[in-house]
């Protein structure tokens, strides 16, 4: 049995946060389905509006905390990533797009991502098409086919409803077969790890 980490980022500005809740639901979602296929999983939650002020700190000073720096570590070694924003004038909100600007360009190749969003209406779903989509592709991640939107009429009580539980089940089986496929990840890539041995570059000048 392997063991696998999954990120799960929340954007939600609110407590409590309807982001969180289906963040959370996602997160359970691709859990059992793991599970199911015999691995081990491990959740790792990340509410960015607990780290919104690191967050503006690094990108004024190009240096993070060190709890920023532990997340920003969680969500580039873990095998899978669930990111989940509001919905603020049709496009992710602004915290949310700040953290992943801090993400390193290749820190997410071939990362396994599934993406969802919250808003007040349902018109506010095409944001994670027009949105998400091409932020994470742009990163060269493996984004799922089934995004994931949320509006109030989806919940009852704080219960996905019927049709928000079938795109939730069936979002959280694509993250897990995606992960599931590939080898358990290593943890974040070291930024002062040699990617040439000293022969190599010795090499290089000769020629």
């Amino acid at each position: 049995m392997s063991r696998r980490t999954l990120a799960v980022v929340s954007a939600g500005l609110s407590q409590p946060s309807s982001t969180r809740l289906l963040a959370d639901q996602l997160a359970a979602a691709t859990r059992d389905e793991l599970v199911r296929r015999g691995e081990s999983v491990k959740l790792r939650p990340v509410e960015l509006r607990e780290h919104a002020h690191d967050v503006v700190n690094h990108l004024l000073t190009g240096f993070p905390s060190a709890a920023l720096r532990e997340v920003l570590d969680t969500v580039t070694g873990a095998d899978g990533l669930i990111a989940v924003t509001p919905i603020f004038n049709a496009s992710y909100n602004g915290l949310f797009k700040s953290f992943f600007d801090l993400v390193d360009s290749a820190a997410l190749v071939d990362r396994p991502v599934l993406i969802g969003a919250t808003g007040g209406t349902a018109r506010h779903s095409l944001a994670l098409e027009h949105a998400l989509r091409p932020m994470f592709a742009y990163l060269h991640a493996v984004v799922t086919p089934t995004a994931v939107f949320a509006a109030p009429e989806d919940w009852s009580g704080g219960v996905a409803d019927g049709a928000l539980r079938a795109r939730i089940t069936r979002a959280g089986a694509e993250l897990a077969d995606q992960v599931h496929r590939r080898s358990p990840s290593t943890g974040p890539a070291d930024p002062f790890a040699l990617t040439t041995t000293f022969e190599e570059m010795l090499g290089r000048q000769d020629s």
